[in-house]
């Protein structure tokens, strides 16, 4: 398939966060959704992922109501389950159940099957200092790579 350029990303989530270890989850999608999401309309704004019952559900997800749906439409911001394994489920328990950590949803994307895949990872918040230096780091980068080119 061709559609592998779908790679919808949560740019909030990096700067935030401070990114530690990093799972790819398949979605549980009704037929609309993924139609939505194959034409690059959806959203992972405020969007946030939590364990109940030890399953990992992402909530808030955007994910545009289909134009050629009736009926059967899905709703634009329904909670999903996300699909891992127990032991990739263990550590993000543990790592949830600290203070200051948070399963955050990083980027969705279309595999090579034509499967809707989730990044999520596992962050720590960042204080407002982190922020100065984050940006500060980017800036420099930037003007580094202008010399360069030069």
């Amino acid at each position: 398939m061709a559609n592998n350029q779908i790679n919808i990303k949560n740019r909030r989530a990096t700067f935030d966060f401070e990114i530690s270890d990093t799972f790819t989850a398949g979605i549980v999608l009704t037929g609309t959704e993924i139609k939505s999401i194959r034409k690059g309309k959806a959203g992972l704004t405020d969007t946030f992922c939590f364990i109940n019952n030890n399953e990992v559900w992402v909530k808030n997800m955007y994910i545009a109501e289909y134009e050629y749906g009736s009926y059967n439409n899905h709703a634009a911001r329904r909670d999903r389950k996300l699909l891992l394994n127990k032991k990739e489920i263990s550590t993000l328990m543990k790592f949830s159940q600290l203070s200051g950590f948070s399963i955050v949803p990083l980027r969705v994307f279309i595999n090579e099957r034509g499967l809707a895949k989730m990044v999520i990872g596992i962050g720590k918040g960042k204080k407002v200092y982190d922020k100065r230096q984050s940006i500060k780091e980017r800036e420099d980068k930037r003007i580094m790579d202008r010399m360069m080119k030069k």
